[in-house]
């Protein structure tokens, strides 16, 4: 486990303890907003639509609560059958959880993905939805006050609050509204961890966000990252040798994440290798290897390989 807050006594009056998660189509900047709260990188952002493929689990620890937040992947219309998992997975977390934040950015207009998901936010009768406008730091104040309106007429939700992960407007205002409704409880993790997710689950998502980084728009959905094996350096107690498995589904993908003489590849490897290095808090040799798995994002056998169950 990954942390460094400090944790609370369990005996604070009053404590509120639960689980949020964050829905919203592709790309609304769900990730960047759970790492904004949590004070920390644990789950990996891109430009690229759907980067996120696992419901991964963000832990904000304060004083009067502890907030559980689960990032999912962006709900879309699957055309494959890991977007069928990933839709799955979305669903199934709406049910498990004590509130939902519904992002919608505030610099494009609502489409039918968001009323898509607003629908299906209405058929989760009793757990409280809080509207959250994000990338409000991309969009002018008359971009905003538009928004909130058109959001407002989305649904019947709990709250509307208008935020910016990156300049951290409104994000305290935003903690305060998930955790009034979390029910009282003592904290649900001791020791000040910032996530419960393994850290080779980690160190794969870190290699893959670094692969995502000057592709081609196709291959961030083909790309797939396996971590094999993470053990220490016999005879050094500073040295993490990692051994990791890339995978795309075309010898053309492979050619194009390799680039001439490798030289992108190897750009991903050292990219992935700082990054690791600031996780896990000590040096780290990647032995980072590519292999072609056909169709692997529709063949049931590969998709439990990589971790994506049924």
């Amino acid at each position: 486990m990954i942390g460094d807050n400090e944790g609370v006594s369990s005996s604070a009056a009053e404590f509120r303890a639960g689980f949020a998660c964050f829905v919203g189509r592709p790309n609304v900047g769900k990730s960047t907003l759970m790492n904004a709260l949590v004070g920390a990188k644990v789950a990996i952002t891109s430009s690229k639509p759907q980067t996120t493929r696992r419901a991964i689990r963000g832990i904000v620890t304060r004083p009067d609560a502890q907030l559980v937040i689960v990032d999912t992947p962006g709900l879309h219309r699957p055309r494959t059958l890991l977007g069928e998992r990933l839709d799955s997975l979305v669903l199934s977390t709406l049910t498990e959880v004590d509130v939902i934040g519904f992002c919608v950015p505030a610099n494009e207009p609502i489409g039918k993905g968001d009323r898509f998901i607003a629908e299906k936010l209405a058929a989760v009768k009793k757990t409280p939805v809080v509207a959250v406008v994000t990338k409000c730091d991309l969009a002018s104040r008359e971009q905003i006050a538009g928004q909130l309106l058109a959001v407002s007429r989305l649904a019947d939700f709990a709250e509307i609050v208008p935020v910016s992960a990156e300049s951290g407007e409104q994000l305290g205002t935003l903690g305060d509204l998930l955790v009034d409704r979390l029910p009282e409880s003592p904290p649900l993790y001791a020791g000040g961890e910032l996530t419960d997710e393994p850290e080779h689950v980690l160190v794969a998502e870190l290699i893959r966000e670094a692969a995502l980084e000057g592709v081609r728009d196709e291959l961030p959905h083909s790309i797939a990252v396996l971590v094999e094996e993470m053990v220490p350096r016999q005879g050094r107690d500073d040295l993490l040798d990692v051994y990791a498995q890339m995978y795309v589904e075309r010898p053309s993908q492979k050619a194009i994440v390799i680039g001439p003489k490798g030289a992108r590849l190897k750009e991903v490897g050292t990219r992935a290798r700082k990054h690791i290095e600031a996780l896990l808090g000590t040096h780290v040799y990647l032995d980072l290897r590519i292999k072609v798995a056909k169709d692997w994002q529709r063949d049931p056998k590969q998709l439990r390989r990589l971790g994506f169950y049924d």
